[in-house]
C-alpha cells in the first residue's frame, strides 16, 4: 500500500468493569477450578459488568479517554465505528448512542459485527475513509459485554470471556509514521463454530429459543482453536509481506486475548520472543473485540511502546474471521 497521506492513532483509551470474578468463583457455580482453567487457558479472572451497564456504556467511557488523549473535541470527530457482537440493541446502532453520548454531532455512526476481529477491522475501514479525503477524524471502538449474553452453565464457554472496551481517534500523521498495513479475511463455511444461534432473522426469539439456550455463546473449542494458530500465523505474515517487512522487524505484538496457548503458539510462529508479547488475558479473560485495543492502551500507559515502534496487531473471530494491523507508533 503506497499512500500519499500517513494514518495514525492520535489518541487511545479504553474502560473495565470494576467488579471482578475469579476462577475460584466461577467453580462455586459450575464444575470447575482455578487450576483447570488456569492450566487450559491461562485465565485468572476477569471483569463483568453490573447488570444496569451496557455496551454503549464502556464504548462511551473509552471513547472520552481517547477524546483527552488525542486532544479533539467530539464535535471535530466526522465517524464513529463501533465494533461489537453485543450491541445494545439491535437497532439504533450501538455507535449513534455513543455519538449521543458524546455529543458528537458532525459524526456519522455505524456498527460493524465481525467478532474478535471487529477493532483491526475498525481500523482498516477508518483509515481508508481518512486515506480518500472523506473524514479528518475517525473514533474507532471495540466493545463488548459478552457476559450478558454467556451461559453461566456452559463450563466450557462461562470461564473464557469478560467485558471491556478500548477506542482510539485515528488522524493524519507524520510520513512513515501510522498504519503501515492490514490484512482481512473471512471463512464463512465455518462460521458454525462460534455462534449466537437465536434472537435474528433466521431464529427469532421465542419461548423454544429462550429454554433451548439458543440466545448464548456456542462454540466449538477444538476447531476455534486449530483455526486460530492457522490464521494469526497466515494474516500476520501477509501484513508484514505487504510492506517488505522481516518477522524480526516487529518490535511489539499484540495478539488477541482468546488463549495462552494460541498465544505462545503464534509467539513461537512468528519468532517474536516472549518479552515483546503482551498479555493481560490473566486479568481480563477474552474481551473479543475489546481485547486488542485495551492490550494496546495498556503498553502505551506503561511505556512498553515508543513512537516508531513496529507494532503487530493479530485477531481470529466469529465469522470465521480474521485479521492483522501493522502500525508504527505515532504517539
Amino acid at each position: 500500500m503506497n499512500y500519499a497521506t500517513y494514518v495514525g492513532i492520535t489518541g487511545i483509551g479504553s474502560a473495565v468493569p470494576d467488579k471482578v470474578i475469579t476462577n475460584d468463583d466461577l467453580s462455586k457455580i459450575v464444575d470447575t477450578s482455578d487450576e483447570w482453567i488456569r492450566t487450559r487457558t491461562g485465565i485468572r479472572e476477569r471483569r463483568i459488568v453490573e447488570d444496569d451497564i451496557a455496551t454503549s456504556d464502556l464504548c462511551t467511557e473509552a471513547a472520552e479517554k481517547a477524546l483527552k488523549d488525542a486532544k479533539v473535541d467530539p464535535k471535530d470527530i466526522d465517524l464513529i465505528i463501533v465494533a461489537t457482537v453485543t450491541p445494545d440493541m439491535a437497532f439504533p446502532s450501538t455507535a449513534c448512542i455513543v455519538q449521543k453520548n458524546l455529543g458528537a454531532i458532525n459524526a456519522a455512526a455505524f456498527d460493524m459485527s465481525v467478532g474478535c476481529s471487529g477493532f483491526l477491522y475498525g481500523l482498516a475501514t477508518g483509515i481508508n475513509f481518512i486515506k480518500t479525503g472523506a473524514y479528518e477524524k475517525v473514533l474507532v471502538i471495540g466493545s463488548e459485554v459478552l457476559s450478558k449474553i454467556m451461559d453461566w452453565k456452559d463450563r466450557t464457554t462461562c470461564v473464557l470471556f469478560g467485558d471491556g472496551a478500548g477506542a482510539c481517534v485515528l488522524e493524519r500523521c507524520e510520513e512513515g509514521l501510522g498504519i503501515l498495513s492490514y490484512k482481512l479475511g473471512a471463512d464463512g463455511k465455518n462460521g458454525h463454530f462460534l455462534t449466537q444461534p437465536a434472537g435474528g432473522s433466521r431464529m427469532p426469539a421465542s419461548i423454544e429459543t429462550v429454554n433451548n439456550r439458543l440466545h448464548y455463546i456456542h462454540m466449538d473449542g477444538r476447531e476455534v482453536f486449530k483455526f486460530a494458530v492457522r490464521a494469526m500465523e497466515k494474516a500476520s505474515v501477509e501484513a508484514l509481506k505487504e510492506v517488505n517487512m522481516e518477522l524480526g522487524d516487529i518490535d511489539f505484538l499484540i495478539p488477541h486475548q482468546a488463549n495462552i496457548r494460541i498465544i505462545n503458539s503464534a509467539a513461537k510462529r512468528l519468532k517474536v520472543p516472549k518479552d515483546r508479547v503482551y498479555v493481560n488475558l490473566d486479568r481480563y479473560g477474552n474481551m473479543s473485540s475489546a481485547s486488542i485495543p485495551v492490550a494496546l492502551d495498556e503498553a502505551y500507559r506503561e511505556g512498553l511502546i515508543k513512537k516508531g515502534d513496529n507494532i503487530l496487531m493479530v485477531a481470529f473471530g466469529a465469522g470465521l474471521t480474521w485479521a492483522s494491523v501493522i502500525l508504527k507508533w505515532a504517539k
